[in-house]
C-alpha cells in the first residue's frame, strides 16, 4: 500500500527545518522513516507535508557531555549501538540495543525519530526514563529541555509541539549505578510484549535510589513507583526483589491482543523485574 498524497520539503539546515514546520501546521519531520512511512501506508497518520531533515548537517553525532553523553537526534541506531562512548557512559542503552529491531532497520532508523514516534512497545523510551535522560526540543522561538519522564504522554504522543524538532538527547553519567534491561517478544527484533529497564544505586549495602521502568504494558513507558518504593532504603535481597516484582505486576494495567493477553503480560512484568533487579544489583559493585 502506498501513502496518501503529501507535500515534500527538503530542509538543508536546522533553521530551514524549523521554519518549514512552523509554516506548515500539518507537517511532520522525516528522518529514517522506518515508522512514519509504515503508518502512512496504513493510513494511521495523514500528514499533509513531510519535512525531510536527512540532509541537515550537525544533527548526527555522539559526544561527551560532562560525565554523560550527548547524542544528536539524527544519529542512526547502529551508530549508537556500536558507540564505545555510549557503552562506557550509558551501558543500559547498549544492552537494550541487543533487542531492538534488525540490522537493516537500525541502519536507517534514528534514535530521535524513534523517541518522537513514541510507540508504546518501543524499548528506547524505557531506557531514557530509567537513566533520567533529557530531550532538547527546538523551534523558531528557541530551545527547551524536557525530562524523558515527562516527554512520553500516550500512544504515539509526546510533549513535543508540532513546530518543534527534537535536536539532542542528553544521557547523564552512570556513576556507580547498576543497570539491567530485559524484554519478552515473540521473536528477536519483534515488537515487545513486555519491557523492563532498571537502574539501582546502593550506599552502605542499601538501596539509595531505584528506577523500574516498564514499556509495552501501558500507554507509554513509565516508572513503576510502587516497585521502586519497595526497594528504596532497604537491602536488595531476595525478599526485597520479590516485593518489588509483586508491586511491579500490580502497578501495570496491560492490554490483551493477538500476541499475549493481559495476564501473561502482568506475569512477564514480575519475572522481568526480578531478573533485572538481580542483574543490576550485581553490577552495582
Amino acid at each position: 500500500m502506498k501513502p496518501p498524497r503529501f507535500r515534500y520539503l527538503r530542509a538543508e539546515s536546522v533553521d530551514g527545518a524549523l521554519r518549514a514546520l512552523a509554516d506548515n501546521p500539518d507537517s511532520r519531520p522525516l528522518a529514517g522513516g522506518q515508522s512514519l512511512i509504515a503508518m502512512m501506508n496504513l493510513r494511521l497518520v495523514r500528514p499533509a507535508c513531510l519535512v525531510d531533515i536527512n540532509r541537515v548537517a550537525g544533527l548526527g553525532y555522539i559526544r561527551e557531555d560532562g560525565d554523560g553523553v550527548a547524542i544528536g537526534a539524527l544519529t542512526r541506531h547502529n551508530d549508537v549501538k556500536h558507540s564505545d562512548l555510549v557503552r562506557a557512559r550509558c551501558p543500559l542503552l547498549t544492552e537494550a540495543y541487543e533487542s531492538i529491531a534488525h540490522h537493516t532497520v537500525r541502519n536507517r532508523g534514528t534514535l530521535g525519530g524513534n523517541l518522537c514516534h513514541a510507540d508504546p512497545s518501543s524499548e528506547t523510551p524505557a531506557v531514557m526514563v530509567a537513566v533520567g535522560a533529557t530531550l532538547v526540543l527546538q523551534s523558531v522561538g528557541g530551545r527547551r529541555e524536557v525530562a524523558a519522564e515527562d516527554f512520553f504522554q500516550g500512544p504515539y504522543e509526546t510533549a513535543a509541539r508540532q513546530d518543534e524538532l527534537l535536536v539532542e538527547i542528553r544521557l547523564p553519567g552512570r556513576g556507580a549505578e547498576g543497570w539491567a534491561f530485559a524484554e519478552v517478544s515473540n521473536r528477536h527484533g519483534d515488537f515487545a510484549i513486555a519491557v523492563i529497564a532498571t537502574t539501582l544505586r546502593l550506599a552502605d549495602g542499601r538501596c539509595e535510589a531505584a528506577r523500574v521502568v516498564a514499556s509495552a504494558v501501558g500507554e507509554h513507558a513509565a516508572r513503576l513507583r510502587p516497585a521502586e518504593d519497595a526497594l528504596t532504603g532497604g537491602a536488595i535481597d531476595d525478599a526485597a526483589i520479590e516485593r518489588a516484582a509483586e508491586a511491579a505486576a500490580g502497578a501495570v494495567d496491560p492490554h490483551s491482543d493477538s500476541h499475549a493477553d493481559a495476564v501473561y503480560r502482568r506475569d512477564a512484568v514480575a519475572a522481568l523485574t526480578r531478573r533485572t533487579l538481580r542483574r543490576a544489583a550485581e553490577r552495582c559493585g
